[in-house]
């Protein structure tokens, strides 16, 4: 056994002797009606005060202040019957607002809104999204005397200094808010919920379990991040700098941003014992309108890397994407823009916003040029000369113009002159074509028509996005900077076609890096980034290839298909299941067990929106949320399969050579699979299923390892790999996908088990399992090294369906459904129902632990041959001896 693993052993054991100790008393809550003031000046407005949902406030009714002439104040009597260390929490309006708090007269402090913020909700009357708000957010921790104390609210936000308290409460350090429950009554409230929403259970920590988490994996990561000298890679993997050993990222696009302190490093310690060792720190760095460097969101990259570097979890910065820009009118660079456009294309040609973006990357890297915590850099998010984005429609005249010039400045090298040029191509013109400029065919035309012009015109824009590429890393690598660096991660408007060569542009970098996420046909207003009443959606299934329209045939395509390019590593670094959905529960197994089998080296969630179990962080449900038990929830057991290789690399399936020479000429590749976009960047693609045309059998790449070398030399002539076969099973190593059914069956040495259609028995070599969920996950994983045979120490996880409280839908007349009410805190999970049982001689001698959702002890029994699952344990930790 190593070191790390013998530390954590005795760290379970320790956590285990502490639920022995008797608990020090704690205070009791202390509840506050915002409207109870002993003193209040402040004047309500007519539209911030009377227009909202009175059942949503606490009492009925809540203390405001709105007016451009006077802060406003309110002042509490509030009787403490006892001593003791209060914990305040505060339900106020946290949308542009400033607040300020003295207790006793002390000295005033910030009201951080940000701060544990919880259960935002959208009180207006007409539920337009404006000011009227109102969550639960954390002021702080006061040690208070038994009798009175005075707290006293000030309003000062700069709008009307407006504001809003409904209510707050003291409470001991483990209280935690729901809606507008008193304490008393959130078990109730509980008992209720269990009544209303049979067959499901809420998703919270048991009252009654003991001790700490015993599946903490904080003792995957490194003692701090870079302990082993940093990152390199090595051929197709990523390795540690000064031993050589093999590491994969199991990681999330995170933390978020409004976290700072405390809450920041309570959060890295929750991401490390799920087992997460990498973020994506995926935020800008500058003003949208002018590019200005906003050197406060430099220093908070700075805070973040500490954080997690602690905790031994690697940092990826991501901060230049051109949605996060609408540049205002100027000059050089902003000639042209009117504050609405994006700034599409514009970084491959425009000298001036090359360098300012060289500033950006500077500033973000300042103090971090050879921190080894410090992963890697991506040069930019989803923008590329391939998609549908390079269009006239997107560029300016002005800067249009200056890359047309490049582009005649091209031909004339190659051909001579603009004249011999056109010449060469059949003398076909564009209508923009003139003074030493040439203009740029829809990348429809190219694609479908593939003229001599069109070919010329994809080797002139490859090689300027190619060469930018290439000059900035060399620049990157002149200012000291030792971290990977990566090009970009974005689609084309033809995988067949133009893939190729994205992705020869970005061999210029250390790694190959995408993105690709599993819609389930939402539409609706703004549905590209929330989740509302009456929006529209469809479950679907990627265990099942489902389609991405109702009744559509099955689409052979999933974000987990990772071919390998050049024999570099590769990562996805934002992917998802959408929500709602309720197939999410394949999601993590999808990404851990595809992933191992296809050699992916890093799988990066989207998205960490909140440290909390929020339905809703934000004032807007989000589709990308990961703080949900299927997703975070079912990382420990999915992170250590993925991590620790516990399902095998598989074989090489296909393995294609595609010449620089032909993929100009567009002669295309045989390695090409669907977008997977998501509803956000679906806006700029025209109508269409997005399925590549040719190729190999996508099927292929849930079969083992799909590699693609583009550069000099013959391209493979025949590409082969036609259907795999009439058969709906695929097998790949020590995964089987019976993609008719929907299921997933894992049978590798350290993890077995299955996933999707789960209904039915199952007998694994080491593991037997019966359940009754018709939809879910039961994986057990080897947490010791050893095959699940012969470990001490198993982890069996549990997983269902998953909803908000309160969420409904209605059928629509096209198969999909419509959202009802997009419900509340907390989240629920069907119950979890069934058995499983270690296959092995010595299973009566294993002791099972149940653990409720913090991975704190709610039952131990001897015994692992044969044991039942409680509703609202997800898992199970087996170990031998007394353990």
């Amino acid at each position: 056994m190593s070191r790390e693993r013998r530390e954590w052993t005795a760290s379970v054991l320790s956590l285990a002797l502490v639920s022995l100790i008797p608990l020090v008393a704690q205070p009791e809550p202390i509840w506050v009606e915002g409207e109870s003031a002993a003193q209040a000046d402040v004047l309500k407005h007519p539209w911030y005060h009377g227009q909202v949902k009175k059942g949503e406030l606490s009492g009925g009714e809540f203390v405001s202040h709105f007016s451009n002439e006077k802060e406003g104040r309110v002042r509490y009597e509030v009787a403490v019957p006892e001593a003791g260390d209060y914990l305040l929490w505060i339900r106020a309006n946290p949308v542009q607002s400033r607040m300020s708090l003295s207790v006793d007269g002390g000295k005033e402090i910030e009201v951080d809104f940000k701060r544990g913020q919880t259960g935002n909700t959208n009180i207006a009357a007409d539920g337009k999204p404006d000011l009227r708000f109102l969550a639960w957010s954390e002021v702080g921790s006061f040690k208070l005397e038994g009798g009175k104390h005075r707290l006293e609210f000030r309003f000062t936000s700069k709008n009307s200094h407006h504001g809003a308290i409904d209510c707050f409460v003291l409470a001991p350090p483990d209280f935690k808010p729901m809606g507008i429950l008193k304490p008393d009554q959130i078990a109730r409230q509980r008992e209720k919920l269990a009544k209303e929403n049979e067959g499901w259970v809420p998703w919270l920590g048991d009252p009654s379990a003991k001790g700490g988490s015993m599946i903490d994996l904080r003792f995957l990561n490194e003692k701090y991040a870079g302990e082993k000298g940093g990152v390199v890679a090595k051929g197709p993997d990523f390795v540690f700098r000064k031993t050589g050993e093999k590491v994969r990222f199991w990681a999330v696009n995170g933390p978020p941003h409004d976290l700072h302190g405390e809450d920041l490093a309570k959060c890295a310690r929750m991401l490390a014992s799920k087992g997460v060792n990498m973020v994506r720190l995926h935020g800008k760095v500058f003003n949208e309108s002018t590019g200005e460097l906003d050197r406060a969101k430099t220093e908070h990259i700075r805070e973040v890397v500490a954080a997690m570097k602690k905790e031994g979890i690697y940092s990826h910065l991501s901060i230049y994407f051109p949605l996060w820009m609408k540049p205002k009118p100027g000059p050089g660079w902003r000639e042209g823009y009117d504050g609405n456009k994006h700034p599409f294309a514009l970084l491959y040609f425009e000298p001036d916003f090359q360098e300012l973006h060289r500033q950006w990357l500077k500033a973000a890297l300042d103090g971090l040029l050879d921190e080894p915590a410090v992963f890697g850099i991506e040069l930019v998010n989803e923008d590329s000369l391939f998609f549908w984005t390079f269009a006239d429609r997107n560029i300016p005249d002005p800067q249009l113009r200056k890359f047309e010039k490049q582009f005649g400045d091209w031909a004339v090298a190659k051909h001579g002159s603009v004249a011999k040029a056109i010449e060469a191509w059949g003398g076909m013109k564009h209508p923009r074509d003139g003074d030493g400029r040439l203009g740029f065919r829809p990348l429809w035309n190219i694609v479908n028509e593939r003229k001599p012009r069109d070919r010329d015109t994809v080797e002139f824009l490859m090689s300027s996005q190619r060469g930018y590429y290439g000059e900035t890393v060399e620049w990157l690598r002149g200012t000291g900077f030792k971290g990977l660096v990566t090009a970009s991660n974005w689609h084309t408007a033809d995988p067949v076609f133009l893939g190729p060569l994205e992705k020869y542009s970005y061999t210029v970098g250390d790694f190959i890096d995408r993105h690709g996420y599993f819609g389930c046909m939402h539409s609706g207003d703004n549905a590209a980034w929330s989740i509302r009443d009456g929006h529209i959606y469809g479950d679907r299934s990627g265990l099942r290839f489902d389609p991405e329209k109702p009744s559509g045939p099955k689409l052979f395509s999933n974000p987990v298909i990772d071919p390998e390019y050049n024999g570099m590593p590769s990562m996805i670094s934002e992917t998802t299941y959408n929500r709602p959905n309720r197939y999410r529960v394949e999601a993590p197994w999808l990404f851990a067990c595809y992933g191992a089998l296809q050699g992916s080296d890093a799988v990066v969630h989207f998205a960490l929106d909140s440290s909390d179990w929020a339905v809703k962080p934000g004032f807007f449900m989000q589709p990308w949320t990961l703080m949900t038990p299927t997703q975070v929830g079912q990382f420990p057991a999915a992170a250590v399969l993925f991590r620790e290789s516990l399902v095998r690399e598989g074989p090489v399936i296909a393995d294609y050579r595609l010449s620089v020479d032909d993929a100009v000429a567009l002669k295309g590749s045989p390695i090409a699979h669907a977008a997977n976009l998501d509803e956000l960047r679906k806006s700029d693609v025209p109508e269409d299923d997005g399925m590549p045309r040719r190729g190999i059998d996508p099927l292929a790449h849930f079969m083992g390892r799909v590699r693609l070398e583009i550069g000099d030399g013959p391209s493979t002539k025949d590409a082969g790999m036609g259907r795999i076969g009439p058969s709906d099973v695929v097998r790949g190593g020590e995964l089987e996908l019976d993609y008719a059914r929907g299921l997933l069956t894992v049978r590798a040495e350290g993890a077995q088990g299955v996933v999707g259609a789960i209904e039915g028995t199952f007998s694994l070599p080491a593991l037997a399992v019966r359940s009754t969920m018709e939809l879910g996950a039961i994986v057990a994983v080897s947490m010791d090294g050893k095959p699940l045979a012969e470990s001490g120490k198993v982890l069996l996880q549990v997983m269902s369906e998953e909803k908000a409280t309160g969420f409904r839908t209605e059928p629509t007349s096209d198969g999909r459904k419509r959202i009802v009410s997009i419900g509340k805190d907390p989240w629920l999970v069907r119950e979890l129902s069934g058995e499983a049982g270690l296959r092995r001689a010595d299973a009566e001698s294993l002791t099972v632990h149940a653990l409720d959702r913090d991975g704190r002890v709610v039952a131990s029994n001897k015994g692992a041959r044969k044991f039942g699952f409680r509703p609202a344990c997800p898992y199970y930790l087996i170990t031998a001896g007394g353990e």
